[in-house]
């Protein structure tokens, strides 16, 4: 599969469409912009792939609506070098922002199916995670704490507080927090115990699930 002028054409007005929904981080729109989205979809949808909508990837899992992967890349305020922890791999599409916003990606997927297929693709696209982990998104990773952010890209009907722990003194936490419906929270650690929080309001999001390994 090939990434061709009329992609890139797709991907700029996919591009001045989150502009217009209120997107403002540039080097989130730049990333957007350059990554060739319908590769991670089936080859039956490469019609949607620059909609902003979501779309199924097997495994009932989607891939995010592209505003959604926007805004919580924007909430994480990434800079070069930031270590990220993402809970939930999926297609790989939000790891590939992280990567394109220059950050260290860590990232879990439960779901055996995904993760096999993911680990194996993104490399392949030049997208490159420090560590790919088949497990339980709501234990983290331990072993590769304190993080920058964390961010989790499915609903989670509460917070898991090993996510809160690892996190650095002035990390942020991005997590869809709800069970039918979600609400956008940040979390920033402002000290041991101390964490500030923030709501954005309502998105729709595949369950985060538990201990399915």
């Amino acid at each position: 599969m090939k990434d061709t002028f009329k992609h890139k054409g797709l991907r700029q007005k996919l591009v001045n469409v989150l502009k217009d929904k209120g997107i403002t981080d540039i080097n989130v729109l730049n990333a957007i912009g350059k990554i060739p989205r319908h590769l991670f979809m089936d080859s039956g949808f490469l019609d949607h792939a620059y909609q902003d909508k979501a779309f199924p990837i097997g495994a009932d899992q989607t891939i995010s609506q592209p505003y959604t992967v926007a805004f919580q890349s924007e909430l994480l305020q990434v800079k070069r070098e930031d270590k990220i922890l993402e809970i939930g791999t999926g297609s790989g599409y939000q790891t590939a922002v992280l990567c394109e916003l220059g950050a260290k990606v860590y990232s879990i997927e439960r779901q055996q199916e995904l993760f096999k297929k993911t680990s194996k693709f993104l490399p392949k696209l030049g997208y490159r995670a420090r560590k790919f982990v088949f497990g339980d998104g709501y234990k983290g990773m331990v072993d590769e704490a304190p993080f920058d952010s964390v961010i989790v890209t499915a609903g989670a009907p509460f917070v898991p507080k090993p996510l809160l722990g690892q996190l650095k003194i002035g990390g942020r936490l991005v997590i869809p927090v709800g069970d039918n419906v979600q609400i956008m929270t940040l979390f920033i650690r402002k000290g041991s115990k101390e964490f500030e929080k923030h709501e954005f309001g309502e998105f729709r999001f595949v369950p985060l699930l538990e201990n399915k390994n």
